[in-house]
């Protein structure tokens, strides 16, 4: 009986351990900058690691008035750019977790 209150007790260290080690990845990813880049970078955003935008640079060369519709290209390919990058990085830094705990 004892000695299954000691592998609990264990158990229950290495889950704190594993749960401050994830919270300290999870402030850390948040702080990253992510940039995302449309062709020849002519619009360029960047995203912070909770996927709020934090800036747009747009070229003047990709500002023409009579093709809106290319600038808008230009911005969804950048968007989209940054949050490609910043899942990556969330699956590559917080995904180990999900490894560790049982039934994910």
């Amino acid at each position: 009986m004892m000695r299954g209150m000691g592998n609990m007790q264990g158990m229950m260290k290495q889950m704190q351990k594993m749960q401050k080690n994830m919270k300290k990845d999870q402030e850390e990813l948040e702080k990253t900058e992510f940039i995302g880049k449309s062709a020849d970078d002519l619009v360029v955003v960047t995203f912070d690691g909770k996927k709020e935008m934090k800036d747009i640079q747009i070229k003047p060369e990709a500002v023409d008035p009579d093709d809106i519709d290319m600038l808008q290209d230009l911005v969804i390919m950048a968007v989209n750019d940054g949050i490609t990058k910043i899942e990556k990085e969330t699956q590559q830094k917080m995904g180990k977790y999900a490894q560790n705990i049982p039934g994910f």
